[in-house]
């Protein structure tokens, strides 16, 4: 297993293609990198931010994003399994069209992210806030969605079925198709 790298700030560099399977980064910057076509197995990145990057037709399997920043990031054809998010926030970001299979995205922040044609089908996304996300095309079947802000979501527009919502959601999305409660 390669060692822990923490509080390194990586600028410009190349790691198109590469395997970082097993690393570990903790509070690191990672400024304009491009990580495409990484793939990676149980890597670990804690409290990182990450600016300008590319995670352009990546595959991430069993990996760890937690508490990091996406900022202006791309991640055209990536696809993730397995891998958690926990408490990581995307601004600005590319996220299409992005496979996402199993893994916990809870408390994560997708505020303005574009999230069009995305595919998050099974994928657990809970008490993320999703407000003015754009969702055009996106799918989201069989999603756990319990607790995270909908009020970007238009049930005539999106594939939930199955997802798994809140009691108090559902009576958002019935209002916003118009529907009077009570």
């Amino acid at each position: 297993m390669t060692a822990t790298r923490e509080g390194e700030t990586l600028r410009g560099d190349d790691r198109w293609g590469e395997d970082l399977s097993g690393e570990s980064f903790v509070r690191c910057t990672l400024l304009d990198v491009d990580l495409s076509e990484t793939t990676s197995v149980g890597a670990t990145f804690e409290d990182c931010t990450f600016t300008d990057c590319r995670f352009s037709a990546g595959r991430h399997a069993a990996s760890a994003f937690r508490g990091c920043l996406f900022t202006a990031c791309s991640s055209t054809t990536a696809e993730s399994t397995d891998c958690t998010f926990l408490g990581s926030a995307f601004a600005s970001c590319s996220l299409r069209p992005l496979r996402v299979t199993g893994g916990d995205w809870s408390f994560v922040s997708l505020v303005d992210a574009d999230l069009r044609g995305a595919d998050l089908t099974g994928a657990t996304v809970t008490d993320a806030d999703l407000s003015a996300a754009a969702l055009a095309d996106s799918r989201w079947t069989g999603a756990d969605l319990r607790g995270s802000d909908l009020s970007a979501f238009d049930p005539r527009e999106l594939p939930l079925d199955g997802a798994r919502i809140r009691a108090e959601q559902a009576v958002a999305l019935a209002q916003s198709l118009g529907l009077r409660i009570g």
